[in-house]
This record gives C-alpha cells, structure tokens and sequence, in this order.
C-alpha cells in the first residue's frame, strides 16, 4: 500500500495539472469505487461537475482536494492499487479505469482513476474548521508536516504500552508511516521492531524520528517505491526508491552495515526485516519471582 512519500509525489502531480480547473464532466464507471460516497456514484458525480478544484493536499496517507467555491472536499485513497493520472483526453482509456474526471477548459487531459483491485476510491466529505475532510480528523500529523510537534510524539510515544512498530503504524499518534519505511527507520536508527517503546530514552526516539525524516524524504526524491506497476505517479511514471531499501525485502541478503544476513519475521499479517546483529531483539521479561 502506498505510504506518505508514493502519496506525496501523487499529491505535487496534481497540484502541477488539476489546480484550479473547473470540473466539466464525471463518469463513474465502477460502483466501488465511490463506495465511501453513501449516496452513490450518480450523486458523487452531480456534486462534483461545475465546481473548481484547490490544491492538493496531504495527511499522512490520505489524499484530499478541496472544491475552492465550497466547504467540501474529494477524498482519495489509493488502497492497494489506486492511480490518479492525468492523461490526454483521446488516450486509450485503461483496463481498469474507474472513475474519469473532464474539465471545462482547451487544455485537453483528464483526471482518471484506475484501480485494479478495486480497494481505493474517491469520496466528498464536509471540511472540519483545519480544513480537512471530517472522516480523516482524527489522524495524526504526519513527521514532514512543519507543524508536527516532536516533543509531543516523544511523550506519547514513551506512554504507550506497545512495542516501536507498533507505534510508528499507529495513524493516531504519526501518519504516513507503513510496513517499508518503518522497516527502513528501525534499521538505520538499529532498533528491533519488537523494542517496547517505554524503554526508549527521549534522545532515542527523537533518534528514531530523524531516521523516519531522512528515509522519507530520500524516498521522496526517488519519486517513492515501486515493487511492480501499480504504484505510479500522475504521469504513470515509477519510483525507484526500491534500489535504496537497506532493510525491506532484502531477506538472506548481507546487512548493509555488519554483513549479516538480513531476516524475515511474520508480523501482524505482514512481514518484518531486520539484521540480527544490528537490531538485537529486547529481552525477555522474567517471570515473576525469578532473579535475573
């Protein structure tokens, strides 16, 4: 699933080729794909075409455009294969082509939404008083985002009873962080993803914060991470930040940093990597009674 950095580029394309042009025409052309608008596709398309679309904008994972002459906004989320691309009016329309969006201007592409899988969509929500679609208030700002409060994370972040994995995929105290870059951050910053978090010290995790910053924005600049052609950006173009992963899928490959063999653990229904040496797992607690 794309994380902060693949939605981001996702999110500077379409401030460079939507921003500010007035919908002309909506065709939804799959059911599940405005399955997040309770009304429907007829009425998602009616309360889209004739208004103009703002900038872009982002909060950790979730992509919004604000309607600039209302106080509503469409929600994109990418799910596992969700694309926003703009394309020329007369391209051949894609396999999978969800959603299509035409503009009431000479400039001659559209905005398409193709999905494969079918698990993202596009929705319109009512704006809180931030600015921000109501169902999605509720998520944390993400690490990139200049009001970020560090202080505050590093307090919560020692309160909460979970491990530091655990932790930085909890969308309530950081966003945007997913399985890769979590793998990535806990390797450079060399903790095991099973480290309880009240055992972390505040220059430790404002540590393991700067890890998170510098793999995200090194992912940034490779135009995000592109296991295969699902993830692309507005112009259908992959990242190529995979050629940089130092932890994730690199399972029986020698540790960047110590030579060891990375490893591969099942967790919560994905999978963890990790050096053995660099990111030695916590102790076990003794049970109670016994002396350690």
């Amino acid at each position: 699933m794309p994380e902060l950095p693949e939605v981001e580029v996702v999110r500077r394309g379409l401030e460079r080729w939507v921003d500010g042009r007035t919908v002309g025409e909506v065709e939804v052309l799959h059911p599940r794909a405005v399955r997040r608008h309770p009304a429907g596709g007829a009425d998602f398309a009616a309360r889209l075409t004739g208004h103009r679309l703002g900038t872009a904008r982002r909060r950790g994972k979730y992509l919004w455009i604000p309607l600039a002459d209302s106080g509503f906004s469409v929600l994109g989320h990418l799910g596992m294969s969700g694309q926003l691309l703009v394309q020329p009016e007369n391209a051949p329309d894609e396999k999978h082509l969800r959603i299509r969006v035409r503009f009431d201007d000479a400039l001659g592409t559209e905005l398409r939404f193709v999905d494969q899988r079918t698990f993202g969509g596009l929705s319109l929500h009512d704006n809180t008083p931030d600015g921000l679609p109501d169902v999605i208030a509720h998520i944390a700002r993400d690490p990139l985002d200049p009001e970020f409060d560090d202080a505050a994370f590093q307090a919560a972040l020692r309160l909460r009873r979970t491990t530091v994995k655990r932790a930085l995929l909890d969308q309530s105290l950081i966003s945007g962080v997913g399985n890769i870059y979590a793998d990535e951050a806990l390797w450079r910053a060399r903790l095991h993803y099973d480290r309880p978090t009240a055992s972390l010290t505040r220059p430790r995790s404002a540590e393991l914060l700067g890890h998170v910053r510098d793999v995200m924005n090194a992912a940034l600049a490779a135009g995000g991470t592109s296991f295969d052609s699902l993830y692309v950006n507005v112009n259908g173009e992959s990242g190529y930040f995979d050629r940089s992963l130092d932890a994730y899928g690199r399972e029986d490959e020698p540790c960047r940093r110590c030579g060891t063999p990375m490893r591969r653990r099942p967790w919560m229904n994905r999978s963890s990597y990790f050096c053995p040496r660099c990111q030695r797992p916590p102790r076990a607690a003794a049970p109670v009674g016994v002396r350690v």
